[in-house]
């Protein structure tokens, strides 16, 4: 689907949703011929001609203001998440405008950065809790040691949360919720693809991951927007067993395109003690480079 077919898809399921007693129109008891509010309807409610409507509608989006953005969102009744998309969607329309859905500015493109600094790199090693940094297609490109060991069937060269999702069948063992986590996913994925439209790299991903998975595939063409800064995970660890850890996001302002994700848990909870018993194994291994692994026991063996 390109952008176009996109923003005509996004703004016609938004008006067919939305309903006149929703929208504040007054009922005129005559028979209604279609979904939702027509598009003069809209047109009327944003403050712009139909004509003008109707050419946003069809996908054309260039040119459009931040200002007429911001009256179509209230006329469409749209959320935090769904006005922020059409705002992407009108920023790859017209990169040099850079129309962003928050009143700070342009909308910022990720750099899929490959490294971090070293203080990042030691802020990591300092938590006590499994951590890492992701940058927009969901490459890991910075761990700590606990991080490592919690994905410790995953974790190597060129990981990337999203193909281990959708690619690897032992990601269906590690996630309790394999599908709320996988449909998180393709959430994040399509947001970063908001905001960075131009990405070789994502493009080839999507790409990939839509022909080796179906799941992906139709969750893809969903043009639903979710967006988590919060999330609780159950894992099942081949070694620590059951851990219910929240991850905390934490943009780096001054690396634009980089995530810190930060699992934390319930203090004297189950989680927390297999925590501190993942914690005290990770310390009798080797020190770990950010390429390395530590390798755990197989499953079933004794421990000492």
């Amino acid at each position: 689907m390109n952008k176009r077919d996109e923003v005509r898809d996004f703004l016609t399921t938004r008006r067919e949703r939305l309903t006149p007693e929703r929208a504040g129109i007054p009922f005129s008891g005559a028979r209604r011929r279609v979904k939702g509010l027509r598009r003069e309807e809209v047109a009327m409610l944003a403050g712009m001609s139909t004509g003008y409507y109707a050419r946003l509608e069809r996908g054309n989006l260039a040119g459009v203001s931040r200002s007429m953005l911001q009256a179509l969102s209230r006329a469409l009744r749209l959320d935090e998440a769904d006005h922020s998309h059409l705002c992407n969607l009108a920023g790859a329309a017209n990169p040099v405008q850079h129309i962003s859905g928050s009143e700070s500015g342009g909308a910022r493109r990720s750099k899929n950065r490959t490294g971090v600094r070293s203080g990042v790199q030691r802020i990591l090693d300092a938590s006590h809790a499994p951590a890492y940094v992701r940058n927009g297609r969901m490459d890991v490109v910075a761990i700590n040691r606990l991080g490592r060991a919690l994905f410790a069937d995953a974790y190597g060269q060129g990981f990337n949360l999203a193909r281990y999702v959708f690619i690897d069948p032992r990601s269906q063992d590690l996630y309790r919720e394999w599908g709320t986590v996988a449909r998180d996913s393709v959430s994040a994925l399509r947001a970063e693809a908001d905001h960075n439209p131009y990405d070789r790299g994502l493009t080839h991903l999507v790409g990939e991951l839509s022909t080796r998975s179906d799941e992906f595939r139709i969750w893809w063409a969903d043009d639903r927007v979710k967006r988590n800064r919060t999330a609780t995970e159950t894992f099942h660890h081949p070694l620590a067993g059951d851990l219910e850890l929240t991850g905390e996001s934490l943009q780096l302002a001054s690396d634009p395109g980089l995530t810190i994700i930060i699992y934390t848990v319930a203090p004297s909870s189950p989680a927390e003690r297999a925590l501190a018993f993942l914690a005290s194994w990770c310390a009798r291994e080797e020190p770990a480079t950010a390429t390395e692994r530590p390798t755990p026991p197989q499953r079933g063996s004794s421990q000492t």
